[in-house]
């Protein structure tokens, strides 16, 4: 019974030592990026009503959702998904506001969902919501700053994924398809499984009208010029327009100078119904799910309230942290941080070091040295635990520095009384 209480839910795990530090490192550094870019924090609640994130509002299923009953008999669920709160916060607080508005925010999602077999069901999300602004340069903006971020976290080999919901929509309305039908062509499409997506549509003829663009989507990905590919298979006049919007969208990211990073596919679908115009993810090696998952929801804050087109995407601090250690990738820590290692007798001394340090900004451990226990063994906690260097306390007159990469010693007198200053 004691040893069950020690084991964690399945989906879900402790994160702590170095591994805490690095992701609290890298969730400052992507933090600093979107506060480059002008974005604000915003925190909303870790649950909510059940109705912020219900079938209606285009989030994951009911039954993917940790759900629970308040004492008022009111169905909360912890949140799946940080965009319908930040849009209901929106609606709320700012329902008078007329001028973009750029909001960042760092956060648990939790999915209950049986199909994520050795995936997290919480996890960290970084992410930025830009509001009230419906042109295209918005989405190349968001683009944008998913590329630096990446770039920032240390990432030199991933792509982000550009594709367009509309696309979709739009041929399979001109198809004439049902609601079954429309669903069953979309799990091929996004499974890329073209074979079936031709077969399937060559059942449906000749009772609908099926577009060559149609059969062709989940091929359809790569360099810019799959657009041109595209724009040979169809004649219908919004599928053009959406192609000629991708185009534009392509040479905005151009001018930010991050092309290189991008890809379109335009057989990329996504489970969240809000979504109504470009859709965006980032891949890099090393994880089997998207780092970056974002795009355009025009109607979604209009269901609390306010008109409010918005895009917006958020990095899964998560896979970008897998990401980073398959690749060899260090996150500096850069800590400085020091151990006053002291014998029981030598308190205010250790005391003593130990304020001059903080007064210098150094972080610092005390730790009353066991007569039974060799340096090593301080020196390898050290090493586990992000601390530089040690501080050995030997007498009321000296210290020995030793350093915790390497070993090596220096003696030093016992520091005078100077603030501010490290020993």
């Amino acid at each position: 019974m004691r040893d069950s209480l020690l084991h964690t839910p399945d989906g879900l795990r402790d994160i702590y030592g170095s591994e805490c530090r690095r992701r609290n490192i890298m969730a400052r550094k992507l933090t600093s990026v979107l506060e480059l870019y002008g974005y604000q924090d915003i925190q909303t609640p870790t649950f909510e009503f059940f109705d912020i994130f219900n079938h209606e509002r285009g989030t994951v299923s009911s039954r993917d959702m940790y759900k629970f009953i308040d004492r008022d008999g009111s169905t909360l669920v912890l949140r799946p998904d940080i965009t319908p709160s930040i849009a209901r916060a929106v609606a709320k607080y700012f329902r008078d506001e007329t001028v973009p508005m750029r909001f960042s925010y760092c956060g648990s999602t939790f999915l209950n969902s049986s199909s994520l077999q050795g995936k997290l069901k919480e996890t960290t999300q970084i992410g930025a919501e830009l509001v009230m602004d419906p042109d295209i340069e918005g989405d190349a903006e968001l683009i944008a700053l998913a590329v630096h971020m990446l770039l920032e976290a240390g990432l030199e080999q991933f792509q982000i994924d550009i594709g367009h919901i509309g696309l979709f929509r739009v041929l399979a309305e001109e198809a004439g398809l049902n609601e079954e039908e429309e669903e069953n062509l979309r799990q091929l499409i996004e499974s890329k499984n073209y074979f079936a997506v031709e077969t399937f549509l060559d059942e449906l003829a000749p009772d609908h009208k099926i577009s060559p663009l149609f059969s062709r989507l989940p091929v359809l990905f790569g360099n810019v010029d799959v657009l041109e590919k595209a724009r040979e298979m169809t004649d219908n006049p919004r599928a053009l327009s959406i192609l000629d919007y991708l185009r534009r969208l392509y040479g905005l990211v151009v001018q930010y100078g991050f092309e290189k990073y991008v890809t379109i596919d335009l057989g990329m679908l996504t489970d969240y119904d809000y979504y109504t115009g470009i859709i965006f993810r980032g891949y890099t090696y090393g994880t089997g799910d998207a780092i970056v998952k974002g795009g355009r929801y025009d109607n979604l804050i209009g269901q609390f309230g306010k008109s409010a087109a918005s895009v917006g995407f958020a990095i899964v601090l998560d896979e970008l942290m897998l990401a980073l250690s398959r690749q060899d990738i260090t996150v500096p820590t850069g800590s400085g941080a020091v151990m006053v290692l002291y014998p029981r007798n030598l308190l205010p001394q250790a005391i003593k070091i130990a304020n001059l340090c903080r007064k210098a900004g150094t972080p610092v451990s005390m730790i009353r040295e066991d007569g039974n226990t060799g340096v090593k063994h301080y020196l390898d906690y050290c090493r586990k635990y992000d601390i530089e260097s040690i501080v050995h306390i030997l007498d009321q007159t000296a210290v020995e520095e030793i350093r915790a990469a390497d070993g090596s010693t220096v003696r030093k007198p016992f520091p005078a009384d100077q603030e501010g200053e490290r020993p």
